[in-house]
């Protein structure tokens, strides 16, 4: 059933400990206009606020696009960047530190903002022969919210700059290749592995998880030496927890942790 454009532009659900935020405007393939994009960065709030939330799962209604990036009619109208949430970025996620996990499940094309949003992602699972890029170029405009930085990141230069310069679009295989995307899978198949993937995810302890996204996240950004001490500075914390308590004493005693299931 096709998504009528009076009904809401995104939608958010609890999947137990998983926050599914669904992108909802398949009509003009899942471009977002200002409204739906403040949309999003209130649900991804929502989720980080809720501690019995231990993921978000980022995908879109329909068959045809994750996300086309901005709404350009309404840009044409009111002028480009409206959809940008001071702080945050586009959606509420291009630019925003997310401290939870947040997966991707990519149902269909995602392009320019849509890419940029991807990207954001922690873990990206996406459908067979889905398409990736940033055609920006082609409308004189640039990905400058994180579509340009995160490529520089996570693919090599060449590739980089042929999506930057070019337009080109990429299947979701060839970026599995590279190393960007996680999973492929078929597209009816598609919600069931990004929601099994958050699960064994947050079978882990999420104190754990939370710390290791962010020690990895710094990493990025500086020199080993400061990373390993900024791990130093942050570990006996978690080291001398209650979740590495019960980590070790299920080892000791061959039995599956039984962590704490809430922030």
């Amino acid at each position: 059933m096709s998504v009528q454009p009076d009904q809401p532009p995104v939608l958010a659900e609890r999947k137990g400990a998983v926050c599914v935020i669904t992108l909802n405007r398949p009509h003009v393939s899942n471009a977002m206009h200002a409204e739906g994009s403040y949309l999003v960065d209130r649900y991804v709030r929502e989720a980080e606020a809720d501690p019995e939330v231990g993921a978000i799962i980022l995908t879109a209604a329909g068959d045809k696009a994750f996300c086309a990036g901005m709404d350009l009619k309404e840009a044409a109208e009111r002028g480009a960047g409206h959809g940008l949430v001071p702080g945050a970025g586009f959606c509420g996620v291009t630019e925003r530190v997310i401290e939870k996990p947040v997966i991707g499940a990519i149902n269909g094309a995602a392009v320019a903002g849509g890419l940029e949003i991807s990207l954001a992602c922690d873990c990206l699972i996406a459908a067979e022969g889905v398409l990736f890029g940033l055609p920006e170029v082609k409308r004189g405009m640039v990905a400058f919210t994180g579509g340009v930085q995160r490529l520089a990141q996570q693919l090599p230069r060449q590739i980089g700059m042929e999506i930057i310069t070019c337009g080109t679009l990429f299947p979701a295989e060839r970026l599995y290749d590279l190393g960007v995307v996680n999973r492929v899978v078929p597209r009816e198949r598609l919600m069931d592995e990004a929601l099994a993937f958050a699960d064994t995810m947050l079978a882990n302890s999420w104190k754990a998880i939370r710390f290791g996204k962010a020690l990895f996240n710094d990493a990025q950004n500086e020199p080993l030496p400061a990373a390993i001490n900024r791990g130093h500075a942050n570990a006996d914390r978690l080291m001398r927890s209650e979740d590495s308590r019960e980590g070790i004493a299920a080892y000791a005693e061959k039995r599956d942790a039984n962590f704490r299931r809430t922030e």
